[in-house]
């Protein structure tokens, strides 16, 4: 039997071409005002899994 992909983790990952597994930070929805234009740019950027959280999301996503 064929593993359905995740539909909700795929809309929130990116997978680049080499097959890292990327993500977007928390904290860039609201209450900004306090948070410093760095901060702010930072929470902008992706970040990659950790090695332990990409082997469970790759269980998720069969075919990466």
């Amino acid at each position: 039997m064929k593993l359905k992909t995740h539909k909700g983790l795929k809309k929130r990952i990116k997978i680049t071409g080499k097959g890292k597994i990327l993500h977007w930070r928390a904290g860039k929805s609201h209450l900004l005002a306090k948070k410093t234009r760095k901060r702010k740019r930072r929470l902008s950027l992706k970040k990659e899994f950790s090695k332990k959280d990409e082997k469970r999301i790759r269980k998720l996503i069969p075919g990466i």
